[in-house]
């Protein structure tokens, strides 16, 4: 009403006033938010540099992983023959991305033969590492690379943490795992674990502001992150899951526009970023379905279709079958996930060693405490003022979509893996830690705006004793929290992958070269080598030479030097009240002389699965030695099944019965493979034994 009485010449003066002050403010707004852009952005590269530096200097003396010479060896291969049948357990990100690395340096690939299983081809891809190349330069370039793709992937969570949470609480999540040790232990390491738990969580993230937003370039951004997860391990099928659910509530139910045609536009806005992340994951094996450019004929070391019988779900069965008849998926992306479901979401028939105790099946907790004793206790500290805070909603509005999100993608993830197997330990409940991160950077947010001196205090103790648990720490994969221990003792309550994963065989190399081999002394090698790397690090071990071993190997007690991985350690008698000579984070080493049938038992198992699984498999001599293992310990169900299948191999029935009657009595009857050999049996003792495939072995997986 008050321009009404206002004159022409007074509306004009009033209206350029009121434009002339818009501009003014929109002006001095800019130099405000560049410069906030910009103390972001350099704040964000000190914590991803920090990161790098920190665990460059932790992780310095670690040798391979147990899988790292194989990602290495095989995505060299996808680089330079564009062929994809080796290792096809794993997507190709991580192996494309080191494997263009490393042949732009010079790797040195062989000509590909036939390949026997999983254990043969593991070695025909790990010797052309260690024997035809040098395994410290390849360990060196390959470090150089990941440091660069987990530095990435890092840097890009912190800017998608951005776009959703602003500024304080993507620094916060990225400083969490800046501090976090396991995450530093990952950084350089050729594994998919971190990349598909950074990739999950961002996708999530970029999902959300599309579907809030529903503008093309967040699309965009979303498929491109989905796509990237699904192309880094196949448990980001979880995460596709997830983003699937939040489109369908978001675009759905989570809008005030009740319009059908609105909702049906979205839902399709959301298939489109799952066809997007599809064509993204297909571009990444070059839009093939065969994993060979030169022939549509398989080239995997055992066939898909035999692949696909080895999972017992028929649930599971069936939609892998829909997908390779369908060619939903490139055929070795099928191959992996078959193999993922077999070894990983159905589990492996193995006792599990957890919390201090034995399991015959693993319970439902174990992944959470995984995650509580490896967390410092500061960031668990956080983490719980975090949740608090969402619990009692003093957060801005806009943060709750997101983080029941992110939240729920941790959810299914434990869900998922509750299920399956636990071997792997902590790096297969990686995908938790961001969304813990994000949860846990509301403390540091709300501790940033509140006025509260007690929970600043709070924060502040969190932070500070998160950095003295956690920074200092060389070896970071062997970290465990107080609650256990430490590091130190950790092994007396833990067997799984977190414990110790091959990484110290540089000290073990150079105890031997220092203190053994001038001697002439020949140990016990217990501790997990390759038999490649053995051979190229010079190593002799008793049970190399069977001639020369032959008596020391027959007895139950073992008498001289000793080398064990504190996975083996555990729950071994002999050496429970032994004090070792020498110890080297969780590899030790004894001198004496001690009762351990396991030695034995584990050599003969070895070279009978050498002679099984080879270009030109020995049945007769695998059988021998089988024979000889299940005598030393009938409780390793797994070679009386392999010894069932060498017999049936040869058409043996009552050998193969009275073999796969000893699995069947070991077994544990709550698996899965109990019903297995039962079946089995009754097929063994009434079919035609040339209709009747072998049983697959579960450690094998």
């Amino acid at each position: 009403m008050y321009f009404l009485w206002l004159s022409e010449n007074e509306m004009t003066v009033a209206l350029h006033s009121t434009i002339q002050n818009e501009i003014k403010a929109e002006k001095a707004d800019k130099p405000r938010s560049s410069k906030r852009h910009l103390i972001f952005f350099v704040a964000l590269l000190a914590l991803v540099g920090c990161a790098v530096v920190r665990s460059g200097i932790a992780t310095r003396l670690d040798s391979f992983t147990i899988d790292e010479a194989y990602h290495i060896g095989a995505g060299a291969a996808y680089v330079q023959t564009g062929d994809y049948r080796l290792n096809p357990e794993h997507p190709p990100l991580v192996k494309l991305w080191t494997g263009a690395f490393v042949s732009s340096l010079g790797y040195q690939l062989s000509p590909y033969r036939a390949l026997q299983d999983k254990g043969d081809e593991r070695k025909f891809v790990e010797e052309d590492v260690y024997l035809n190349n040098d395994p410290d330069v390849i360990q060196s370039r390959s470090r150089v690379a990941m440091f660069a793709l987990n530095g990435w992937l890092l840097f890009l969570f912190a800017v998608a943490a951005r776009r959703v949470f602003g500024d304080v609480i993507a620094l916060a999540a990225t400083a969490y795992l800046v501090i976090d040790p396991t995450v530093a232990a990952h950084l350089p390491l050729v594994m998919t674990d971190l990349p598909v738990a950074l990739l999950s969580t961002t996708a999530v993230l970029f999902a959300v502001a599309a579907f809030r937003s529903w503008r093309t370039v967040d699309l965009i951004y979303a498929a491109l992150t989905l796509g990237l997860a699904l192309s880094a391990k196949h448990s980001a099928v979880i995460t596709m899951a997830a983003v699937a659910m939040i489109g369908i509530v978001m675009g759905s139910f989570w809008t005030k526009d009740a319009k059908v045609v609105v909702h049906l536009r979205r839902v399709g806005l959301v298939a489109t970023v799952l066809i997007g992340a599809m064509i993204v994951l297909w571009s990444f094996y070059l839009f093939r379905f065969s994993e060979s450019p030169a022939t549509s004929e398989e080239q995997f070391n055992r066939s898909l279709a035999e692949k696909i019988s080895d999972v017992n779900s028929p649930r599971y069965r069936a939609g892998l079958n829909i997908m390779a008849r369908g060619h939903l998926f490139p055929r070795a992306y099928i191959w992996g996930m078959a193999d993922t479901i077999r070894a990983g979401a159905e589990g492996r028939a193995r006792s599990v060693f957890a919390f201090g105790r034995a399991y015959k099946k693993e319970p439902f907790y174990i992944f959470p405490g995984m995650i509580a004793v490896k967390l410092p206790l500061g960031l668990l500290l956080l983490t719980a003022i975090g949740a608090g805070v969402l619990i009692v909603r003093k957060i801005p509005r806009e943060f709750f979509a997101p983080l029941c999100g992110v939240i729920g993608l941790a959810i299914l993830f434990l869900i998922v893996l509750t299920t399956g197997s636990s071997y792997g330990g902590i790096r297969h409940a990686l995908p938790v830690v961001p969304p813990l991160a994000l949860l846990a950077s509301l403390a540091i947010y709300k501790a940033v705006e509140s006025k509260s001196y007690l929970l600043r205090g709070a924060v502040a103790c969190a932070l500070i004793a998160a950095l003295a648990s956690a920074v200092p720490v060389l070896r970071p994969w062997e970290y465990y929290n107080e609650t256990v221990g430490g590091p130190a003792n950790a092994y007396l309550y833990f067997g799984d992958e977190g414990i110790d994963v091959e990484l110290r065989v540089r000290e073990l190399v150079k105890y031997y070269n220092e203190n053994l081999k001038p001697a002439g002394e020949i140990p016990f090698l217990l501790y997990p080598v390759h038999q490649a790397e053995k051979k190229r690090r010079e190593l002799d071990w008793v049970g190399k030479n069977l001639e020369r071993d032959g008596e020391r190997m027959k007895s139950e007690t073992v008498s001289g030097t000793i080398i064990l991985g504190g996975r083996r350690l555990r729950g071994r008698p002999a050496f429970r009240d032994a004090t070792p000579i020498a110890r080297f984070g969780n590899l030790f080493i004894f001198r004496g002389t001690f009762k351990f049938p396991e030695a034995r038992m584990t050599s003969l198992t070895v070279r009978a699965m050498n002679k099984i699984y080879t270009a030109e498999p020995d049945i007769e001599g695998a059988i021998k030695l089988l024979t000889e293992a299940v005598a030393i310990n009938p409780k390793q169900f797994s070679n009386a099944v392999e010894l069932g299948n060498q017999y049936l191999k040869i058409g043996k029935r009552e050998e193969a019965l009275r073999a796969y009657r000893i699995a069947k009595e070991n077994a544990p009857s709550t698996d899965k493979i109990s019903e297995l050999l039962t079946r089995q049996i009754e097929r063994v003792a009434t079919e035609p034994l040339e209709r009747i495939s072998t049983l697959r072995n579960p450690k094998i997986e």
